[in-house]
């Protein structure tokens, strides 16, 4: 018997292959999907089975692709919301054979009405649970979030607090837990940065798992979760529109500087891949900064689907893997990348767009010097709770497009764009540049470097 698990950077994905002798099965897989036929090939198995834990709503799912090229069968979670056309519903009970493994399935709704566990079982332990692929029921150190049914928000919450005590903890302690999603999912918001554990681990660390089901309810009814615009899209993709997505994830052409700037001129996004330092050195104008390794973090909230997309990379391969961790969101028009990126672009005499900075040391003198400029925040609304400067205006970072009317006083004065530690203010201040504002700097250590120089925050 065998358990891999595959990361998906960016998107904190986790999904697996499990399998005993000549069979495997495929728990939650992404778009591409070549690496479960990789690791089943190599284990000398046959994928049988497929199994959607609940409806992903963070990324498309790989399940019917990879049923068409293994001719194995979906599995899904019972659901009269929508329809699965390329999935068998999954009941209660239900039990699938991995040569002496078991798969058996439990119906544990609250993070989505359609959400069911996987138990692990083998032949040698009987009933005794081996471990358990909880989707976004349950995580390492929280649990799923549960704001998808605004209208039904008690309802759902207690719905998770009985699947968590009633379905998954009384598997016992024994039990390995196998997540969906770790650290730095928009899924959940106190996963530990790790990707394994025990329900008797969780059962003596999980915070939520302490809570009577009176305070859990008020404890989930009380969270504030960020919802990306693409989630809805990704509903789609995963429902109704499935099964027409591509095959495969092509890799994007290399293009010219004159066809590169004509294809801008004529609406293409330009979404540059380089690193934050690099882009604020030297960009092209109207470029958007989304560094390869939060592209997916971020593409969600602020690239549109209807327009094609042209990279600027580093290299031929940093533009690959900015193009299929595009597709993993259902982005397939990226038209190719910038051939030889900014070097390129500046030989040909075009102009090379800049962003102002400042770092620390810097910032906070010129904020004890009275200074006159706008502090723009962009973190996450708990982050900003948990400590920000004060005066600071705050706007998630996903949020600012949709936001900047309330900045058009501001367009020809400065503002100071300001995050954890520099790398998202700098996406900020690429967002701002493109609409215009005129006067826009960075803060390099933002809230990283205000508190080691032991400045003030307030909450």
């Amino acid at each position: 018997m065998f358990v891999e698990t595959i990361k998906t950077d960016g998107l904190a994905h986790l999904s697996y292959v499990v399998g005993d002798g000549t069979t495997a099965a495929v728990i939650d897989p992404r778009r591409d999907v070549a690496i479960y036929e990789t690791i089943a090939q190599k284990r000398g198995a046959s994928i049988t089975h497929i199994f959607e834990t609940h409806r992903n709503e963070d990324l498309v799912t790989g399940s019917e692709i990879l049923a068409k090229r293994t001719g194995a069968v979906v599995l899904h979670g019972p659901t009269d919301e929508y329809d699965v056309p390329y999935a068998q519903t999954a009941r209660e009970g239900e039990r699938f054979e991995l040569g002496e493994t078991t798969l058996t399935v439990v119906e544990t709704p609250g993070h989505t009405l359609d959400s069911i566990a996987i138990v692990l079982r083998h032949k040698e332990t009987g009933d005794s649970a081996l471990g358990v692929f909880t989707g976004d029921a349950l995580f390492v150190n929280d649990v799923g979030r549960t704001d998808f049914y605004p209208d039904r928000a008690k309802e759902v919450a207690g719905l998770l607090y009985d699947s968590l005590h009633e379905k998954l903890l009384p598997l016992g302690d024994q039990t390995l837990v196998y997540p969906a999603h770790g650290a730095g999912s928009v899924c959940g918001q106190g996963m530990a940065d790790r990707d394994f554990s025990t329900i008797g681990y969780e059962k003596m660390h999980n915070p939520r798992l302490s809570l009577s089901r009176v305070d859990f309810i008020e404890a989930k009814t009380a969270e504030h979760h960020d919802y990306p615009p693409y989630f809805e899209k990704m509903e789609q993709l995963n429902a109704s529109a499935g099964p027409e997505m591509g095959l495969d994830v092509s890799k994007p052409g290399p293009m010219g500087v004159e066809a590169f700037a004509s294809e801008m001129d004529e609406g293409m996004i330009a979404v540059d891949l380089r690193t934050a330092e690099g882009f604020a050195g030297g960009h092209v104008p109207g470029s958007l900064s989304l560094p390869v390794a939060m592209l997916t973090s971020f593409a969600g909230w602020l690239l549109p689907y209807d327009r094609p997309i042209g990279l600027i990379a580093e290299s031929a391969e940093q533009a690959e893997n900015g193009a299929r961790g595009l597709a993993r969101i259902g982005y397939d028009q990226v038209a190719g990348y910038l051939n030889g990126a900014i070097t390129a672009w500046s030989v040909s005499g075009r102009s090379v767009g800049r962003i102002a900075a400042v770092d620390g040391q810097e910032f906070k003198q010129r904020r004890e010097n009275g200074a006159s400029f706008l502090l723009l925040d962009v973190r996450a609304k708990p982050e900003f709770d948990q400590g920000h400067i004060e005066d600071a205006t705050h706007v998630y970072l996903g949020e600012l497009p949709e936001r900047l009317d309330e900045f058009e006083a501001q367009k020809h004065e400065e503002i100071v764009t300001f995050c954890g530690s520099g790398q998202r203010a700098l996406i900020a201040a690429s967002v701002l540049e493109r609409a215009g504002f005129e006067k826009i700097t960075v803060n390099w250590g933002s809230m990283g470097a205000w508190q080691a120089l032991g400045c003030r925050v307030v909450t």
